[in-house]
């Protein structure tokens, strides 16, 4: 395994010492709506259980262990140690380490499907996200599913000025993240980069993964669902999520998501 990168300490420092990842799908209603939203993309796009899944910084196991209850045989591998150790502790996945989304301790062709749920949008190089996608698809054996989650560009500025946020002092840092793509991590969240659909796409395609479908996760609704603080059992959170399941593949839409989701099938080897 290569040295760490420079950004590899502060993203495990966030996580160990700053955010408690393991509550953040249940904390919020946007939380709430892409867990709904991303579990039903899951059901739809992966093999049948009995599966085995890798998911690739799986965090402390909120995907992992869902998968593994409904009869998947899950191996989890993420950045933060304690992450590893969590999920090993509360969820039935048949393994759990700590590891390197560009340098995966599994062998060619060993896994059905794999997930990169949330390390394209902590490596902040192109380079570094085509590698992690074809380390994704070096393990998958031929007709599985890649599927690779990532911020949306328009993330950042519709949530930081919903919360309020966006000020004279923070709007330089919030365009410039708009611009580049690269957070920084003085606004308080992690080292980052947010994608703009069309890179998806064309990051999969570099990585030898042709022809990915893209998704909107959580559709054009998620800020009202937080401005309003809409339960799960709310008429507005129900049509939230029908609204998104429509817009999922409307290319003028999907950068509204908060996140975006892509898939492709591994090729014959």
């Amino acid at each position: 395994m290569t040295p760490p990168r420079p950004a590899e300490p502060d993203i495990r420092r966030y996580y160990t010492d700053v955010y408690d990842e393991a509550g953040r799908l249940g904390r919020t209603p946007q939380g709430r709506l892409e867990r709904s939203r991303t579990r039903e993309l899951l059901a739809r796009l992966l093999p049948p259980p009995p599966a085995a899944v890798l998911d690739v910084g799986g965090g402390p196991g909120a995907y992992a262990g869902w998968l593994a209850a409904a009869g998947h045989l899950v191996h989890l591998v993420d950045l933060v140690p304690a992450h590893a150790a969590a999920a090993r502790r509360d969820h039935p996945v048949a393994g759990a380490s700590a590891g390197n989304a560009r340098h995966l301790p599994y062998a060619d062709v060993s896994m059905d499907a794999a997930l990169l749920l949330g390390p394209l949008y902590h490596l902040t190089e192109r380079g570094e996200r085509i590698t992690a996608l074809r380390e994704a698809a070096r393990v998958t054996r031929s007709g599985g599913p890649v599927l690779a989650a990532a911020i949306s560009r328009n993330t950042p500025m519709i949530d930081l000025i919903r919360q309020g946020r966006v000020d004279d002092a923070t709007r330089p840092a919030i365009l410039a993240a708009y611009a580049t793509g690269v957070n920084d991590p003085a606004t308080g969240f992690t080292t980052a980069y947010f994608h703009r659909p069309e890179q998806l796409l064309d990051e999969f395609t570099a990585a030898g993964l042709p022809a990915p479908t893209l998704y909107g996760i959580e559709g054009p609704l998620w800020p009202m669902l937080e401005t309003l603080g809409a339960g799960e059992d709310s008429t507005l959170f129900r049509e939230a999520v029908a609204c998104a399941r429509a817009f999922e593949c409307d290319p003028a839409v999907i950068g509204t998501s908060c996140h975006l989701l892509a898939v492709a099938t591994v090729g014959a080897r």
